[in-house]
């Protein structure tokens, strides 16, 4: 027998800035993702949300280009097996960071990372212009500036840190990595919002973001490569290793879906 999903539940004031139709949209996907809705299950007929049958039908649309359900007559809307999800979704990964695979997931990126940045890296050496330079030189500063923070806040560190990430792409010169960085822009600031809040993780990163710079504009593509490897995608995966021993907080026995 098809498991049916237990009615989904928000408060309203969760996603003051979205429409109806977007906070049934995230409702749903993080119930998915974060297996309370698991592959087979049937989504209810109607979130609590006071929604129309307009507005869930719409909702459940833009979730089945996802990859995360699909709705056939007389059966019901179900969730689709998890190799049907397009898990590089900018909201797929967001909600997969807030799910139960959050380590998972970034061991799976850091190894997405191992295989991109290093090439990139060394195209970048032997391709970068002088406002390519200026720009990582900028993304560099940012964040040498913001990774004292005693606040707490590491959201402006990962901002310089992905504005220097994209700015390699961007000197690689490659048409096909100009339109991967799109993708690899949401895959990142995963990534980064993770392992950027470990205590000092972002000061302990800026010497091997420097040295990648320092052989980007030295033109040492082998040298770029291998800081790169080195020192930024191995210290990450070691980070993330950490993470995944980490104890997992409880969470509330209720079946609302916290921020």
């Amino acid at each position: 027998m098809t498991k049916m999903g237990a009615p989904i539940t928000l408060e309203r004031s969760q996603y003051p800035d979205r429409s109806l139709h977007d906070r049934v949209v995230h409702a749903i996907g993080r119930k998915i993702l974060g297996g309370e809705l698991p592959p087979g299950a049937l989504l209810p007929a109607e979130p609590e949300l006071g929604a129309s049958r307009t507005v869930l039908r719409e909702a459940i649309k833009v979730l089945a280009a996802k990859g995360l359900v699909e709705a056939r007559p007389k059966i019901g809307t179900r969730v689709r097996p998890r190799d049907a999800w397009n898990l590089l979704d900018p909201d797929v990964l967001a909600w997969q960071q807030r799910g139960a695979g959050s380590p998972s997931l970034l061991r799976a990126l850091t190894e997405v990372r191992r295989i991109i940045e290093p090439a990139a890296a060394e195209l970048a050496a032997s391709r970068a212009d002088a406002g390519d330079l200026a720009a990582l030189g900028a993304a560099l500063e940012g964040m040498e500036r913001t990774a004292h923070a005693r606040n707490g806040n590491v959201e402006p560190f990962v901002q310089a840190d992905m504005r220097f990430h994209l700015a390699i792409l961007h000197a690689c010169r490659n048409e096909l990595l100009e339109q991967m960085s799109r993708v690899v822009y949401s895959a990142l600031l995963v990534s980064f919002r993770a392992t950027s809040s470990l205590p000092g993780r972002a000061r302990g990163s800026l010497p091997g973001h420097r040295a990648i710079f320092d052989a980007i504009r030295a033109r040492d593509p082998r040298g770029a490569a291998a800081a790169a490897m080195r020192l930024l995608v191995q210290a990450t995966a070691r980070e993330i290793e950490a993470m995944g021993r980490r104890p997992r907080p409880r969470r509330p026995g209720t079946s609302r879906l916290g921020r």
